[in-house]
């Protein structure tokens, strides 16, 4: 598959507890990590992987975001408007599925990203997608080459790509916030407030969760302390860019 052909949905409705105070007045996909917003990093990654269109979603303070993605014209932005009732990650697919349609789209978080090398690595998510084996496929990353995130692996992948929980074992992978979707999954769930973490469990349970490996260093920012170690990160792994 090719990202040209795929739609994207940016999960941007949380309320960046953590990052407190900044988040008192700035939702957290618009604070600013080396003069560029979070946010931005996210489509500009969609972009850059030839995605067109992108539906985000809004809830804390979810006016600045609409005013803020009204300013970009690539990728082309939908709103998913969650002002009235936080969905959590899964809820707020399902409400955006109308306007997702109904081939498999690519997740990012808004929160978290990555520095490539060489090609991009949404792209080369989209070459590894398998609909005939995958129910979801998640872009990973090695813990020694993150910034912000600790020790704390994700899953554990095995020779053919599945996934299972790995429960902090040392030998497993950072999910990335990045992954390729089939909205098929969602069949008649509610738009109610739930995670995704229960279609990450049926999806192991089915043997359909898998992952590929991410080239490049990813960064997340949690707290406003982590913004400096953010920033140091970005000017080692991609100085003339910094």
């Amino acid at each position: 598959m090719t990202p040209a052909n795929m739609n994207a949905m940016v999960l941007a409705a949380g309320l960046g507890t953590r990052m407190r105070p900044i988040t008192d007045t700035i939702p957290k996909p618009l604070v600013e990590v080396a003069g560029r917003t979070l946010l931005d990093r996210a489509l500009d990654a969609l972009n850059n992987a030839g995605i067109e269109s992108a539906v985000v979603n809004v809830h804390h303070l979810g006016d600045q975001i609409v005013t803020h993605c009204a300013r970009r014209n690539h990728p082309r932005i939908i709103i998913s408007d969650e002002r009235n009732r936080l969905l959590d990650s899964a809820g707020g697919i399902v409400k955006a599925l109308p306007l997702l349609g109904s081939a498999p789209f690519v997740l990012l978080n808004a929160d978290t990203f990555w520095i490539d090398t060489g090609q991009s690595n949404l792209a080369a998510l989209a070459v590894a997608w398998d609909a005939s084996r995958m129910d979801m496929l998640l872009m990973l990353v090695p813990v020694a080459h993150t910034t912000g995130h600790g020790t704390k692996t994700d899953f554990l992948m095995d020779g053919e790509g599945r996934l299972a929980r790995a429960k902090g074992d040392a030998a497993g992978f950072v999910y990335a916030g990045a992954a390729i979707v089939d909205p098929a999954i969602f069949k008649d769930a509610e738009a109610d407030p739930h995670s995704l973490n229960l279609y990450f469990d049926r999806a192991i349970d089915a043997g359909r969760l898998h992952g590929h490996v991410m080239d490049g260093h990813w960064i997340t920012v949690g707290t406003p302390g982590a913004i400096a170690e953010a920033e140091a990160a970005i000017r080692t792994h991609q100085p003339a860019l910094a």
